[in-house]
């Protein structure tokens, strides 16, 4: 599954977690790939079905 960086950006922004979303914009691509990042979703408590659910494309 296809994220948008954007989207976990948003997220971990609006959690107040600026340290880990500058982190995530230095580090990934724009498409996230789920199957290769999950874990990194997972210690970040990330779904990638709500966030694809988000992604308006």
């Amino acid at each position: 599954m296809i994220i948008l960086k954007a989207a976990v950006l948003a997220v971990l922004r609006e959690r107040g977690q600026h340290a880990r979303a500058d982190f995530v914009d230095r580090e990934l691509p724009d498409r996230i790939d789920s199957s290769v990042h999950g874990g990194l979703l997972a210690t970040l408590h990330l779904d990638p079905v709500a966030l694809a659910e988000s992604d308006p494309v």
